[in-house]
Parts: C-alpha cells; sequence; structure tokens
C-alpha cells in the first residue's frame, strides 16, 4: 500500500524564496495526484535564527491556499502536538502520521498540510 504522507525538502540546494514557492506547488499537485492525503514540508527555520524567508513564504502562500480552499489544513511545526485541532483532523485522515518523528516536537522547520 502506498503511503498516505508525502515529504518534500523545499530548503535542499538553499533556493531562492521563488524557487521554492515553485517547488510548493509541484509538491502539492504531486502529492494530490499520487493519493496522499497529508504533505509534510522542510522549509528550515533559517540560518540567521529568528526564521528564514524560505518559511515565511511558504507559510504565507500555505495560508493563501487555505483560504481558497486549495488545502484543508496547514498545521505549523511548532504546533504539530495532539493538543492540536488541525493536528488531531489530519490524524484521523492519516494514522501513518501518529508515527511521524517530528510530533510533538515543536519544530518550527516543517509545517505538515492535510491535502
Amino acid at each position: 500500500m502506498a503511503s498516505k504522507i508525502s515529504t518534500a525538502n523545499l530548503e535542499l540546494g538553499r533556493p531562492t524564496v521563488e524557487t521554492a514557492l515553485h517547488c510548493l506547488s509541484f509538491e502539492v499537485r504531486h502529492a494530490r495526484s499520487v493519493g496522499c492525503t497529508v504533505l509534510k514540508l522542510i522549509h528550515g527555520y533559517g540560518s540567521s535564527g529568528t526564521g528564514g524567508k524560505i518559511r515565511v513564504g511558504v507559510r504565507k502562500r500555505l495560508a493563501e491556499m487555505a483560504a481558497k480552499g486549495q488545502v484543508k489544513a496547514v498545521i505549523p511545526g511548532e504546533d504539530f502536538s495532539i493538543f492540536d485541532e488541525n493536528t488531531r483532523r489530519a490524524l484521523l485522515a492519516c494514522d501513518e502520521l501518529r508515527r511521524d518523528s517530528d510530533l510533538e516536537r515543536r519544530n518550527q522547520g516543517i509545517t505538515v498540510v492535510l491535502l
């Protein structure tokens, strides 16, 4: 059985924000096309330690996508917890997510998307 979770590393190769956003669009389409219900995005926190441009850009674009109904929920890594309502929705949609190494770790360098 195929995994319901797809993982994409948007910071690989240190891309520009624009390139990372193009990659984000591709990864959302691809994850849907192969039947994934959850997309885990690795965007990093930023080398400055104050939140990188890719992280900010990706989360802004995901918020826009959620507002348009293009994704069901966006879960910032720092909220990826069983105590978060969107995380609980994602866990119901994809039980496999319970074994994700970032669950309960408050990892600001990732974002989980319910497709």
